[in-house]
């Protein structure tokens, strides 16, 4: 059956390229919603903007999303991967500004509140996509693509001039609370030499220390060093998440990612889309929906980022 989160949550902090202050809060929605946005700082314009891959603007460091008004809403991912990773197919969710409030650069203030607010089931069945083909787009030398698979799987490799960070690959089956577990805890990561520059260009105005792990050749610069030895590539995991839930809906495959980052995940879920023999609607049955991410999770899956 679809879900929702059982009570409202909200989450307060600072939008991490704008720098400007922002409010959360993700509301329950009733069956066949989806996720939603809603801008509360709009009141001249259309305020609500759809989660979903299409209303996506190419964008390098983040996910922003615009709607039919011109309205937009920035940095998206960590959100739209906690709602995915916890099994939440609709939300409707207020932000009170141009982006999603960044908190500690990852999705586990998101994961901590939708599971401790808890999930409820709703009376309507559910519904997959099936990748029925290979799917693959390139930009430069980064991939992405997808591949049938009878469940959600994300395979990525990272190859980063510092040592810091290095080669990195990591593959995980994205059920049975294994994003909250593996990935969500993974924060954002820039180079220190790209700082100066996006700050220059209007970007990564709220970033900190606290809030991005920041690297300079093999130092990890940010307090307290890595969550995890391989922590960007399971960043760059959860990001994928994130962007794949644009979709509308659970995805049935195998994502590969070579260097690939927002705009070419959006790009290999348009050229899915553009292809109506590459993809099927599928409704869930039992065995189907046992292989979806969220379902097994259990409040004990928090532990790590508690």
């Amino acid at each position: 059956m679809q879900t929702t989160i059982r009570n409202q949550v909200s989450f307060n902090g600072v939008g991490l390229h704008s720098g400007q202050p922002a409010r959360l809060t993700i509301r329950p929605a009733s069956a066949g919603h989806g996720i939603w946005f809603t801008r509360t700082d709009i009141v001249d314009r259309d305020p609500l903007i759809p989660a979903r891959w299409d209303v996506a603007e190419h964008s390098p460091l983040c996910t922003k999303l615009v709607n039919a008004d011109g309205v937009s809403l920035s940095t998206v991912e960590h959100v739209m991967a906690a709602l995915a990773g916890c099994g939440v197919h609709n939300a409707l969710i207020e932000v009170s500004g141009p982006e999603v409030p960044i908190l500690d650069g990852s999705s586990a203030p998101f994961v901590r509140g939708i599971v401790k607010q808890g999930i409820r089931m709703l009376a309507e069945p559910l519904f997959a996509i099936e990748v029925l083909k290979p799917i693959s787009v390139e930009k430069g030398d980064a991939t992405a693509t997808l591949t049938p698979a009878d469940s959600l799987k994300i395979d990525f490799e990272i190859d980063f001039a510092d040592a810091a960070i290095g080669r990195q690959r990591k593959s995980l089956h994205m059920a049975n609370g294994t994003f909250v577990r593996e990935l969500c805890d993974s924060r954002t990561f820039c180079r220190a030499s790209d700082v100066e520059f996006m700050r220059a260009n209007g970007l990564a105005l709220g970033g900190t220390m606290e809030n991005a792990v920041v690297v300079d050749g093999q130092e990890v610069l940010s307090p307290g060093g890595l969550r995890h030895s391989d922590e960007p590539v399971r960043h760059k995991m959860l990001d994928a998440l994130g962007d794949l839930a644009l979709a509308g809906a659970p995805i049935l495959g195998l994502y590969t990612g070579f260097k690939a980052g927002h705009t070419l995940t959006n790009m290999l879920l348009r050229a899915l889309f553009a292809d109506p023999t590459a993809y099927r609607i599928v409704d869930c049955d039992a065995d189907c929906v046992a292989r979806l991410p969220g379902v097994g999770l259990h409040v004990s899956d928090l532990a790590a980022v508690a």
